[in-house]
């Protein structure tokens, strides 16, 4: 069942992002009836390889939000080591509230409902200018950043490319 609470509190987040835009990015609904999938144009960040790049992405809330983190799926074509190959976002985050089972984060590090819309893609603006190689979602993306940042840089300006013909 949807919590009234979950969705009073995407509507003034939404309300406050659209009143006061954050440099970097946009956020809206992508159906005016679903206030839980929100449709996210992510800017490429500056002195970045993702630099003039405009990335769109699907942010899902479940019904309990913000008990439990969004989904963040990029729609534009992405290479980069913490985003799965089906676009899916890996950043800590967005990772369920408490330990981790694997050890590799802190409760700290991971979900808290006191992240809003805006800390998100902050987050992720900021996991664009500096991948984690460490626990990357995408292997072949991290093996590349490390070993062959030539190849990682055409990859990526293929995917910048590819933004622009998308909008």
């Amino acid at each position: 069942m949807t919590s009234p609470l979950s969705s009073l509190l995407l509507q003034k987040q939404l309300a406050d992002l659209l009143k006061n835009p954050v440099d970097g990015f946009s956020a809206g609904l992508l159906d005016e009836k679903n206030i839980f999938v929100w449709n996210v144009s992510i800017i490429g960040p500056p002195d970045t390889t993702y630099e003039g790049g405009f990335f769109n992405a699907t942010m899902t809330f479940p019904e309990d939000y913000p008990n439990s983190p969004p989904t963040v799926k990029f729609t534009s074509e992405m290479w980069h080591p913490n985003v799965y190959p089906d676009g899916k976002v890996c950043i800590s985050i967005l990772h369920p509230p408490g330990d981790d089972p694997h050890g590799y984060e802190l409760a700290t590090e991971r979900w808290t409902p006191v992240h809003s819309v805006e800390s998100i893609v902050v987050s992720i603006i900021s996991m664009l200018s500096s991948p984690n190689d460490e626990s990357p979602a995408n292997v072949d993306a991290a093996i590349q950043w490390r070993q062959d940042k030539e190849g990682f840089r055409k990859k990526v300006s293929r995917c910048v490319r590819l933004s622009h013909e998308m909008m």
